[in-house]
């Protein structure tokens, strides 16, 4: 099951099953598909409902908006994550607002799917991860994409309810085979999730048996479960991984059952260094675990620098397995 066509076939199931979704995007229509190739072959089997638009950002949050208001239940494809910001306006101060605004009479379930991340030089302005940016913004939810969670139960939660929301894509996801839990087990480790998003934990023995948990998303937690089990069937270093879909609002239970057993949290994330989904993990567990946790939260990110076109100046700079690693060892003693 690769992720890039598991993808596309939820979203050919949505566009089947609800006649109010509507794809819009740059590029999303045949023979194109997409950047990515996610929606290859939905604007020929729905040509009325998956429309390609100009090159505007600003359009595309727009006419969601519009749509979301007019009874429709839009998905916005954003070629690139980096081009978030030319949506920030509208999604902070329109599309999130006038549920609330309007008590309730009106709702704007816009979903945005943005593909995001770096490890393939595309250089400063197409790999970023923006996400943090939109942590924290009220009534708001942002999804992080992994190949533990199963785009099919996600979308349908994201059908299913009024909300914005946000669906972060890192590009490296997209050739990778989902790897769901199958009778409890995600390869050698014991995977229990709970939650309709569910909050996904691996692990190769219990986690009062691990020395550290690491919480990760996205792309960051595929690189993490390979550290994971490498370090634990190699060396007898046993961490416990947590996989959170919904990264904001969070919740924090998972990690704060977690973090009390191990008594030790890494955090991992591929955006920028400082003010933080890490940094807030960090300020939440520490106050909740105040005086259990035998060490300071260690938070790992990329440099706070733009990342370069070099794909080897660019390894340096983005979080990799290395510095998953080292975090670990650390955190594990």
């Amino acid at each position: 099951m690769i992720f890039a066509k598991e993808l596309g076939d939820t979203l050919r199931g949505a566009l089947s099953d609800d006649q109010r979704v509507v794809l819009l995007g740059e590029d999303i229509a045949d023979p194109y598909g997409g950047a990515f190739k996610v929606t290859r072959g939905l604007s020929t089997a729905f040509p009325a409902r998956v429309r390609t638009t100009p090159i505007s950002e600003g359009a595309i949050a727009g006419v969601s908006a519009g749509l979301a208001l007019a009874g429709y239940r839009p998905i916005a494809e954003v070629m690139f994550g980096d081009f978030l910001t030319l949506m920030f306006d509208q999604v902070v101060n329109h599309i999130t607002k006038y549920q609330t605004m309007y008590a309730g009479q009106a709702t704007c379930p816009v979903i945005i799917r943005a593909a995001t991340g770096g490890h393939r030089g595309y250089g400063p302005t197409h790999s970023q991860s923006l996400e943090k940016h939109f942590l924290g913004v009220p009534h708001l939810r942002v999804v992080a994409a992994s190949l533990y969670h199963d785009p099919r139960v996600v979308f349908a939660d994201f059908l299913s309810r009024d909300e914005p929301v946000l669906y972060v894509e890192h590009k490296l996801l997209y050739p990778q085979h989902l790897t769901l839990p199958v009778n409890g087990m995600v390869g050698d480790l014991t995977a229990t999730s709970s939650g309709m998003l569910p909050t996904v934990r691996l692990s190769a023995v219990p986690a009062s048996e691990c020395s550290v948990t690491v919480l990760a998303y996205g792309y960051q937690a595929h690189l993490a479960a390979k550290v994971v089990e490498r370090l634990a069937m190699e060396e007898e270093i046993f961490a416990e991984l947590v996989v959170p879909a919904q990264i904001a609002p969070m919740d924090w239970e998972p990690v704060l059952s977690s973090a009390a057993a191990t008594e030790s949290l890494v955090t991992v994330e591929e955006g920028a260094d400082g003010w933080s989904w890490g940094a807030e993990a960090a300020s939440v567990v520490s106050r909740e675990l105040f005086g259990r946790l035998r060490r300071p939260v260690s938070v790992v990110a990329s440099e706070p620098t733009i990342i370069p076109s070099s794909k080897t100046k660019e390894s340096a700079v983005l979080v990799g397995s290395a510095r998953i690693e080292a975090a670990i060892r650390a955190a594990a003693r």
